[in-house]
């Protein structure tokens, strides 16, 4: 018979199960769930799930590391505008398509979800401290009042059935039209 080769890494090992034991305790709540449903039914081993969960929480941190990353380089590109220059969609487009590119381009890379509540964060953030004076040049048109809305309703519909009675008396005549 063959000599029988040592199992698993060694080191390596030891210290995927000290890491597992070290993070055990905060994840101790999901384990406490999985083991209810007991070994006897073959269900997936509380490590499965509980690595699951710890995974979730590290690409929400990822993610919220990165997207800071995104924000402190939208940042430095904005020191370089100035604030005459805010409001110019032309000199301001560029470095604002930047940072929704980059929250969303992490965003899809760590399967987290876009929209999401940090890049929303972060956009209404470079509103209020970049572009809260922002108005817009062009007239912005509202809806009429009330009474003026409901006259130019109302006249077409009065006005229709006179003309349909005008064009059937004046048809009556009984003479050709030329």
């Amino acid at each position: 018979m063959a000599p029988r080769t040592p199992m698993g890494s060694g080191p390596l090992s030891g210290g995927v199960l000290l890491l597992w034991v070290l993070l055990g305790t905060r994840l101790s709540p999901v384990v406490a769930e999985v083991e209810g449903f007991g070994q006897d039914a073959r269900t997936s081993p509380p490590m499965t799930i509980a690595m699951f969960n710890w995974t979730e929480q590290l690409v929400e941190e990822m993610y919220t590391n990165l997207t800071q990353k995104c924000w402190d380089f939208f940042v430095e590109v904005m020191r370089n505008v100035t604030a005459s220059e805010l409001c110019e969609w032309k000199v301001i487009s560029r470095p604002y398509s930047l940072l929704q590119a980059c929250l969303e381009d992490w965003a899809d890379h760590l399967h987290y979800g876009y929209p999401n509540a940090l890049a929303e964060q972060y956009i209404f953030q470079s509103h209020h401290r970049y572009f809260h004076n922002c108005t817009l040049e062009h007239q912005v048109y509202f809806d009429p009042p009330e009474d003026v809305l409901l006259a130019m309703i109302i006249a077409p519909i009065c006005l229709i059935p006179f003309l349909v009675t005008l064009v059937i008396w004046r048809s009556k005549d009984g003479k050709a039209q030329p």
